[in-house]
């Protein structure tokens, strides 16, 4: 008899799991899990990759009689631990099938494993495109709901608007659907589920007829883009986004309309792609690359890159002098080009504050004082000499009052953006040149002055990306929502199949979890994993986090 594949595990762990093979269980061992940016890893128990609904049901029937928590992860974009598991981690990479469109109503139904670039591919092939996108499609579209994606225009808020209706498999290994008709508490709660709740296996999507995107960028001061702010900055196009760089206080605003079709097929308008500036080619890109290289050890010049290498990617002027323009299919022209490893900080706040928020970390990155040409009072109570950051601040907009609302019953009870207007993203990175963290305690010191700037705005975090806020925190800025969202979770889940330690530092309570051991095991749940433990990966960089089931 062949040796069986799951010979590594605990002899009663590989009794459990062949017991049944009427249904395929496509696990392995020895798979090692890292976030697109090279952040975190894991070395799950087991790697599953379903490829059906059977599948997907068998996996957490087979994981509840194991006693073992279940993670689900697309592409691991998110810089953040929310993936990383010692136990059992579900990719549906290969749960991927768009299971029905119709061209009249524009509803496609679909497997929630399809990656964003797979579904608009098959989107364009029927004349069809997803009304509104983020910067990258790698996602799947279960992650990108399940955390909040969003892209950025006043005419339209996150990613999950467009959902119509979802199915979900539960942790006692049942399958739901819900919709704002349907079980709309469920809805609700899984349009951000922060795969806290169950594994979503179908999703079925409102999409729009395909459509070009003529763009336009230009480059300015940021003076001038504050006085644009209020008045038609954000309203001037459909879609615009900003890059604003904090040592040159200068700005490229990036704005796209929809082209009609009848323009293109007359001729009257062409697609054509933008020249290729510095970072989009090879050179280019491997020049920036190791000048943030050179900058872990000599910071000082990171002011001189930034003027250099941005000046080559947008140009040194500004004004019209500066105007690149393009027509692209929609797919095309949202994206962007992430470049390199990297941890990013994204909150939310009121559109309004956006200048003051830019002005006040602007006055703060400079260590401007009183007297100082520009120099606003910042309020930040921590000191930033000698702190030198990587540039651009992405700023983004959104109004999810347009189409979601808690009335509609589509609006999530996570959702991040303020419920009576519009909201602004501001998005702080720093790179990891060749997988390598900034030196000095650099990421740190920046991300707490610009989370104390944040929550002093009356911002909440982006959940994919890395934050320090407390679960207390968010229970006091969420309030009734945060209840609903928790009541949802533990009357569904409430051994803690889907809870890991990045759960419980921000949701449930209790403990951080990381590094160290829980603090509160009497409020651990029984198939919980917990105590994430971290220590540096020797090859790739990052952190290598492992944790263990609760034992109670």
């Amino acid at each position: 008899m062949a040796a069986s594949r799951f010979a590594s595990l605990p002899g009663n762990l590989c009794q459990i799991i062949e017991e049944d093979q009427t249904v395929p269980f496509r696990a392995r061992t020895s798979h090692i899990h890292r976030t697109w940016a090279g952040t975190y890893s894991s070395l799950p128990e087991l790697y599953i990759q379903p490829q059906s609904l059977a599948e997907v049901e068998k996996a957490i029937n087979l994981a509840r009689r194991c006693r073992r928590r279940i993670s689900t992860v697309g592409c691991g974009h998110s810089p953040s631990d929310i993936t990383c598991t010692s136990s059992w981690l579900i990719n549906l990479d290969n749960f991927n099938k768009v299971l029905a469109i119709d061209t009249r109503s524009c509803i496609v139904v679909m497997q929630a494993g399809i990656r964003i670039y797979q579904l608009t591919k098959t989107l364009d092939e029927f004349g069809l495109a997803l009304p509104s996108l983020g910067s990258i499609n790698e996602q799947s579209i279960a992650g990108a709901i399940s955390t909040g994606t969003h892209g950025s225009s006043l005419q339209h808020g996150l990613v999950s608007e467009s959902v119509v209706a979802l199915k979900i498999t539960l942790a006692d290994g049942s399958t739901r659907a819900c919709s704002p008709d349907e079980n709309p508490d469920l809805f609700r709660a899984s349009l951000l589920s922060l795969g806290a709740i169950g594994i979503i296996t179908e999703v079925t999507l409102k999409v729009v007829p395909a459509f070009a995107m003529a763009w336009e960028q230009t480059i300015d001061k940021d003076t001038r883009i504050f006085e644009q702010w209020e008045k038609d900055l954000w309203s001037q196009s459909e879609f615009v986004r900003v890059w604003w760089f904090p040592y040159m206080r200068r700005a490229v605003v990036w704005k796209a309309d929809k082209v009609e079709a009848s323009a293109l097929e007359s001729g009257e308008v062409k697609l054509g792609d933008p020249p290729v500036r510095l970072y989009d080619n090879w050179l280019g890109y491997v020049v920036y690359h190791n000048l943030l290289a050179v900058s872990r050890w000599v910071p000082r010049i990171l002011p001189w890159v930034e003027w250099f290498v941005f000046g080559m990617q947008y140009g040194f002027r500004n004004g019209d002098r500066t105007r690149v323009s393009a027509v692209q299919p929609s797919q095309k022209a949202f994206l962007l080009n992430c470049l390199y490893s990297q941890f990013v900080n994204e909150w939310a706040i009121p559109l309004h504050r956006g200048p003051e928020a830019l002005q006040r970390l602007a006055s703060w990155l400079h260590n401007l004082q009183p007297g100082d040409p520009g120099y606003v009072p910042h309020g930040i109570p921590y000191s930033s000499e000698g702190l030198w950051i990587h540039s651009p601040v992405e700023v983004r907009v959104s109004d999810t009052t347009v189409n979601t609302s808690a009335e509609q019953k589509n609006r999530p009870f996570l959702d991040p953006t303020p419920k009576d207007g519009p909201t602004l993203y501001l998005n702080a990175l720093m790179y990891r040149p060749y997988h390598r963290d900034p030196r000095n305690k650099a990421t740190e010191r920046y991300f707490l002055g610009f989370e104390h700037l944040m929550r002093d705005l009356g911002g909440k975090p982006h959940w994919a990306k890395s934050f320090t806020v407390s679960q207390n925190e968010f229970s006091e800025w969420y309030g009734e929502d945060f209840t609903q969202w928790r009541k949802v979770r533990d009357s569904l889940d409430p051994s803690g199949m889907f809870v890991g330690p990045w759960h419980r530092r921000y949701l449930l309570g209790g403990t951080d979890s990381m590094p160290g051991e829980t603090d509160a095991s009497e409020k651990l749940l029984s198939l919980e994993e917990v105590g994430f433990i971290g220590e540096p990966e020797t090859k790739g960089g990052g952190v290598r986090v492992r944790g263990h089931q609760n034992p109670n």
